[in-house]
């Protein structure tokens, strides 16, 4: 996948609305940023459906001033992430409301496998999983993870270890931060 496709079908894709070009754009993104929305989403495939969704109509509507300051990939997975934030904001403000308490935690798993893991992950707080998917699951560097979701950089690293540790105690291997 390369800079120069993107760019060639961002092109003929703000030159005409290109149907072609859209469909080719969203066929190269979309299972990244679908897996991406899943994870951030505790796995709940309706959530990563909405976030993909208006992950896609945002970026269509931005598209013409996207400057390629990054590669096109990385601008889709941080508005993917802002709508996350967003749609978790209206969801922490509909349980208060409902509620008045926190959301319970997952209990710890007796062991260790992928759905366990995934149900750890998902029950972290926001800022915790989303540090640890980009980084630990995405590849993403500390500056990249600070840029996208417009923190510091020793806040990703300390999320990060905090994000761990929680998953180390959940999965039967520690204390928590």
């Amino acid at each position: 996948m390369s800079s120069t496709e993107d760019r060639s079908l961002v092109a003929d894709y703000l030159a005409s609305r290109d149907e072609r070009a859209f469909l080719a754009l969203y066929r190269r993104h979309t299972p990244f940023l679908y897996g991406m929305a899943r994870r951030l989403g505790g796995g709940q495939t309706d959530v990563a459906d909405d976030l993909v969704e208006e992950t896609w109509l945002r970026a269509l509507g931005k598209l013409h001033g996207f400057r390629w300051g990054s590669a096109l990939r990385t601008w889709l997975c941080s508005i993917l992430i802002n709508c996350f934030r967003e749609s978790a904001r209206v969801r922490d403000r509909a349980h208060a409301s409902l509620a008045g308490i926190a959301e319970p935690g997952v209990p710890p798993p007796q062991h260790e496998s992928k759905i366990e893991l995934e149900a750890a992950l998902a029950a972290l707080p926001d800022g915790y999983r989303e540090v640890v998917v980009l980084y630990h699951i995405y590849g993403y560097t500390h500056p990249e993870i600070a840029t996208s979701l417009g923190i510091a950089e020793g806040t990703s690293k300390s999320q990060l270890s905090r994000g761990l540790a929680r998953l180390r105690q959940a999965l039967g291997g520690g204390a928590t931060a």
